[in-house]
């Protein structure tokens, strides 16, 4: 599982080139391995090949057709290797045969483990939750249940959403989370959090590693709009958003004048610039918009993980 980068080579050694693969989890020893020439490619992958697992390793088999290229590929991952051999033809009909080899890479976020500035209101710092309350729910919960260890919190799924105390306008946010290894789980049932700015504009946490990037999964914003790239990376391996987000703005009379913008950055890269929701995103727990809130943290059933949360309050900019 993970993302594994590489090279391929021709057997006549004319030709060489980039390879990665990011290897999925399915479950029950299945996998998916979505190839491509660099991470920076995006969707859709060069070609897709199942796997699955065999005498202690992971088999992937099969025919991949790109660019007018047809190969049979034989290829797996044993003692820390993504290797590989193909053969077949070229766009131009010229028979093509080589190798490939990767080994597993570790993409982190530049900004994980980042310090709150001077200044800064600092949400979490691992050691409490007395900047939080939960939110109320049919279950009657009126204290928080969520886990504290080790300087991290995880969502005790379906006890309730939290929300912080103090109420914010424009700010800078910084939050670390990791969703949890669920093979077996699907769509929106694997490693469902999200955090909503002053709890109406949801920026969707999901293991969605390897799959395309709509609005509904990691770095979307929920049902608004999809992330540019998805950055989003395997379950178990801490992740960073850094959000930079401008309140609605009202006139005297309570008219809104300007729409919440946000700007969000997935492990160091901008999927979503100066994006316009026309009001509060699907699930929002307060759907009337004023010029502040709270930071909200959703409880949808998986024990997401959170650490190292604070923001930055900004000064009004063309209010």
């Amino acid at each position: 599982m993970g993302d594994w980068q590489g090279n391929w080579t021709l057997d006549d050694g004319y030709d060489s080139g980039p390879l990665i693969a990011q290897v999925i989890a399915l479950g029950k020893g299945k996998y998916r391995a979505n190839f491509n020439a660099d991470f920076e490619y995006g969707w859709p992958p060069l070609f897709v090949l199942e796997g699955g697992l065999e005498d202690a390793a992971a088999q992937f088999d099969g025919r991949a057709e790109f660019d007018g290229n047809v190969l049979d590929i034989q290829s797996g991952i044993k003692e820390g290797k993504f290797t590989g051999k193909f053969k077949g033809s070229a766009a131009d009909g010229q028979a093509l045969s080589g190798s490939f080899a990767m080994e597993k890479t570790i993409r982190l976020s530049p900004t994980l483990g980042a310090k709150p500035p001077a200044g800064a209101v600092v949400l979490f710092d691992g050691k409490s939750l007395d900047q939080w309350d939960p939110i109320k729910t049919k279950r009657g919960v009126d204290k928080i249940q969520w886990l504290l260890k080790d300087g991290v919190m995880e969502v005790k799924p379906r006890t309730s959403s939290i929300i912080t105390k103090k109420k914010f306008g424009d700010v800078k946010l910084h939050l670390e989370f990791r969703t949890p290894f669920m093979p077996e789980a699907r769509g929106q049932g694997r490693g469902n959090s999200g955090v909503y700015l002053q709890g109406r504009y949801e920026v969707q946490i999901l293991d969605s590693f390897g799959l395309e990037g709509k609005d509904n999964e990691c770095g979307g914003i929920y049902k608004v709009g999809k992330p540019v790239v998805n950055m989003c990376a395997p379950p178990t391996q801490w992740q960073t958003y850094d959000i930079t987000f401008r309140a609605p703005r009202f006139d005297a009379n309570g008219e809104k004048t300007k729409l919440a913008t946000l700007t969000v950055e997935h492990n160091g890269v901008t999927i979503q610039d100066n994006v316009k929701p026309k009001g509060p995103t699907t699930a929002a727990p307060d759907r009337t918009e004023k010029g502040q809130g709270g930071i909200y943290l959703q409880d949808h059933g998986n024990p997401v993980r959170f650490r190292n949360i604070w923001l930055v309050e900004l000064p009004p900019a063309n209010p």
